[in-house]
């Protein structure tokens, strides 16, 4: 490792070379030839090996490895790199009693309606949620730093997102994380397995966490983490075989999201004897979890059929087939029905259906929102000194194309580089071009885009 990429060692604990365990769980290390460290019982047992010559014959391994000696292993004479442990796998030394200071201070959260305003420069629509997001966020947060002395412990706020896949609900909760400066990761259920199968382990969630925040446990101890696809591990119906990614999956997660110690490897999703240990507490993480739950409409709306009656005043079966938003209309039992354990729907109190996008949200996500994508495509043209203007025509076409894929707000950035790729590769050829107007005609194949020259 360069002097120059090189680690500060007062920032980072100093890890065991054989065990891997960190100086504050180990013990003082031992500081060896080769910029090796090792803690006291991984040398004892090396002492003992020695003696009940279960290493071999010694003399042996001197000859092959002249660098072995008085030196034990001296790597640099060997030749080979030093055995530092990657700075991925290093964690942050707790401060002691008198340089600890509160790594988080309430009063840097601003209030529901401030964060709500900040969210809605970034975040088109959603009120309801953003609403709900910012009360429960905020509340999480109250809880943090709550008083205990009075006997009154306040319980976690875990969210459960649902919406149709591209209506914000990932954006949404990477947005809130920039705007608090707190650690977030952001995990797929559907690589999550039972513990000893292929795939993630439940601890790969809080390893995620971990490196973001540098692997800093006491800052990790205060983030949010959210599970996208959470709809991938429902429970199975009439399954033949052990259900590992399902109904599993939601068991391992109950301790996690109530709040529990978790011991997780330091860089790496696998925990193996090279990999250095720490343990996380996540009673103070909050847990987002999402999904879009297909079908789930359908469960809702075979639940409100079953009061319609016969009369004049009867509910007609039908009503809920034209409903958009018929998602903000679910229960928990709904959530049952759809294969969620109610443990794990116990464990998420807050329950935010977002809306269905219409072609007047689209609309607005191209132009509103502070890195709109229209912004986006302006400020790459402005680097070569070309204004770019949209039609109000061309973007209502961008909007009803984006419908028909139905894959909400994904599928603006995918219409707008296809038919932007020649654009891009045409303009830098011409210093002489200044501005370029995307028209209806450009983007139904009858006409070009309108170009205007800069004039000296």
């Amino acid at each position: 490792m360069s002097e120059e990429t090189k680690v500060p060692e007062e920032e980072y604990e100093k890890v065991c070379f054989i065990c891997r365990r960190p100086e504050s769980r180990a013990g003082k290390l031992i500081h060896m030839p080769g910029n090796m460290d090792i803690c006291s019982d991984c040398m004892q047992k090396a002492f003992n090996s020695l003696q009940n010559g279960s290493l071999g014959n010694y003399q042996e391994i001197l000859k092959n490895y002249p660098g072995m000696g008085a030196d034990l292993l001296n790597l640099n004479e060997l030749g080979l790199n030093s055995p530092e442990v990657p700075k991925r796998q290093k964690l942050k030394k707790k401060k002691s009693q008198e340089e600890t200071r509160p790594v988080f201070d309430r009063a840097q959260i601003p209030a529901p309606h401030q964060m709500k305003g900040q969210l809605d420069e970034y975040v088109v629509g959603q009120e309801q949620a953003k609403k709900a997001v910012s009360v429960a966020v905020y509340n999480h947060y109250k809880r943090i730093s709550a008083d205990l002395s009075d006997g009154i412990e306040i319980e976690k706020s875990n969210m459960l997102l649902i919406g149709p896949t591209g209506s914000g609900k990932t954006y949404l909760v990477k947005t809130l994380a920039r705007l608090l400066n707190v650690p977030l990761a952001i995990a797929d259920a559907t690589s999550l397995t039972e513990a000893g199968y292929i795939g993630d382990d439940i601890e790969s969630v809080i390893t995620k966490l971990l490196a973001a925040a540098d692997n800093d446990v006491e800052r990790a101890e205060h983030g949010i983490v959210y599970i996208d696809e959470i709809d991938k591990i429902a429970k199975k119906k009439n399954t033949t075989t052990r259900d590992v990614s399902g109904e599993s999956v939601q068991q391992e997660l109950l301790k996690m999201l109530e709040g529990a110690d978790v011991e997780v490897p330091v860089g790496s999703n696998s925990k193996n004897a090279m990999v250095p240990m720490t343990t996380v507490n996540t009673s103070h993480i909050l847990f987002i979890c999402g999904g879009a739950f297909p079908d789930l409409e359908e469960i809702v709306k075979r639940r409100l059929n079953e009061k319609a009656g016969i009369g004049f005043a009867a509910s007609l079966k039908d009503n809920f087939d034209k409903d958009k938003n018929l998602l903000s209309k679910t229960t928990t039992e709904d959530l049952r029905q759809f294969g969620m354990i109610p443990e794990f729907l116990g464990r998420l109190p807050v329950l935010v259906a977002l809306e269905p996008l219409t072609k007047e949200f689209m609309l607005r996500i191209l132009k509103e929102p502070r890195n709109a994508i229209v912004r986006q495509y302006q400020k790459l043209l402005a680097m070569d000194e070309v204004q770019l203007i949209f039609e109000e025509e061309a973007l209502e076409v961008i909007a009803e194309r984006a419908m028909e894929k139905e894959t909400g707000a994904r599928a603006l950035r995918s219409i707008i580089e296809e038919f932007m790729m020649d654009i891009m590769y045409e303009i830098p050829k011409d210093d002489n071009i200044g501005t370029v107007t995307i028209t209806k005609e450009y983007l139904e194949h009858t006409g070009g885009p309108r170009i205007t020259m800069r004039f000296a």
